[in-house]
């Protein structure tokens, strides 16, 4: 189990600092080091830039954490968990944080190849008849009807955990959404065949981020023998002591969740109806799962520490050092265009920044200017969740609100914001 610090335990030990006396924020605590004054003060002016974004509407809420080697050394949580008549964000807020899962299903399969139960290369399990023998969609004849054509080779596991295999999300590619309507009029049995097994391009060609997790976490289903809720929990969760991670959560877990916004055409924030709680029966390596704050930075700690955080093991470090290599070789990640505007934006989260695709994360090859280094690590969630591994400054980040569409401009302005405050604040310890 992995000893977490409790608030109390951060005003022992932190610096003292002076609320800025906003009902609807708590003030962060950063550990007492040598430099408190400096740290005192960038802390003040985090806290308040988090406060005012909240208090504006910029945001919601929102919870923001980031650690050292050391521990962690700034927590916020700031506005509400739901506008207007929601309680205040805290700590231990609950948040979809959708294809944030997609890590988590990474490491999964990479626990798999390390007892050699999978390979990387080799010819993946047969899980589908429509995925052991794909077709690649050439283009539309003059009637519109799909020409198909076998897949030039197998897919591999490196492909799907890399987004190179050829299957891609319909909402940021138009040729999907093109393919999904000229299926239309095939039965049930044959459009589910088609869509599951129909690539958009050749194994390895390209990077379009799609549905190759979802596979994934299938595999890791059919190799372990365990549903993928049960798998996490036994070697991943509960090794890390990440309680608050789940597909399914508690009644209890529900009451601190956080509502859903949307960002209406004036810039205001509406929040959206309240999630119905659902029996789930199946699990997806690509979305899905809640986790908070606290939980999700654990999982990024072991990450930066070779795998390994409080006793609990969940990958050997040569494994966790591949995680953060180039898995792409000479193909870059490119801009997503979104297909549908009121769930994403386009997203290009570097321009002008050469950017590759590890296994789980994607990677800036080039430093972020007053930020994170080049070789860092990142990805987020459909609602706003976003976080980031900087294994060169030793700086683990995590930054959670619940807004939609994807890739939220002024999301997106904050998150940059409380980028370069956080190593504003390491360099002055």
């Amino acid at each position: 189990m992995i000893d977490r610090s409790s608030r109390r335990d951060f005003i022992k030990t932190a610096v003292s600092l002076t609320a800025a006396g906003s009902l609807n924020g708590q003030t962060a605590f950063a550990y007492a080091e040598p430099a408190a004054a400096a740290r005192g003060a960038t802390v003040s002016s985090l806290d308040s830039m988090l406060r005012s974004a909240a208090n504006s509407g910029e945001v919601p809420g929102v919870v923001a954490l980031a650690a050292t080697d050391t521990g962690i050394f700034y927590e916020g949580n700031f506005g509400w968990r739901r506008l207007h008549d929601g309680p205040a964000m805290t700590r231990d807020t609950v948040f979809r944080i959708a294809s944030m899962v997609k890590l988590i299903t990474t490491i999964a399969a990479l626990q798999l190849v390390e007892k050699d139960r999978l390979s990387l290369d080799a010819r993946l399990p047969d899980i589908d008849p429509a995925f052991g023998s794909p077709k690649v969609l050439e283009g539309f004849d003059d009637n519109g009807v799909p020409r198909l054509r076998p897949a030039a080779g197998p897919i591999t596991l490196r492909q799907l955990l890399t987004h190179t295999s050829g299957f891609t999300y319909r909402l940021w590619d138009s040729k999907a959404v093109r393919f999904a309507r000229s299926i239309e009029h095939l039965s049930p049995e044959q459009r589910a065949a088609a869509a599951r097994g129909t690539l958009m391009f050749d194994p390895g060609e390209r990077w379009q981020y799609g549905t190759g997790l979802d596979w994934a976490g299938r595999i890791v289903e059919q190799v372990s023998g365990d549903s993928l809720d049960v798998y996490f929990r036994k070697h991943i969760l509960d090794p890390l002591g990440m309680n608050d991670t789940a597909f399914v959560i508690s009644a209890q877990q529900r009451q601190r969740e956080a509502s859903v916004h949307r960002r209406t055409p004036d810039g205001s924030l509406a929040a959206q109806p309240a999630e119905q709680p659902s029996a789930k029966q199946t699990f997806s390596g690509g979305g899905g799962i809640y986790s908070t704050a606290p939980d999700y930075l654990t999982l990024l700690r072991a990450l930066m520490g070779g795998g390994s955080l409080g006793g609990g093991r969940i990958l050997h470090p040569d494994t966790v050092a591949l995680m953060g290599q180039n898995q792409i070789g000479k193909v870059n990640v490119g801009v997503l265009k979104t297909t549908v505007p009121a769930l994403s934006n386009d997203v290009d989260f570097f321009p002008d920044i050469t950017l590759k695709w590890g296994f789980g994360h994607m990677i800036n090859m080039q430093p972020v200017e007053r930020g994170r280094s080049a070789g860092s690590m990142t990805w987020g969630g459909l609602f706003n969740t976003y976080y980031w591994i900087d294994p060169r400054k030793r700086v683990a980040a995590v930054f959670m609100t619940q807004v939609l569409p994807f890739a939220d401009i002024r999301a997106l302005r904050l998150y940059a914001r409380f980028e370069r405050e956080i190593y504003a604040l390491a360099k002055s310890g």
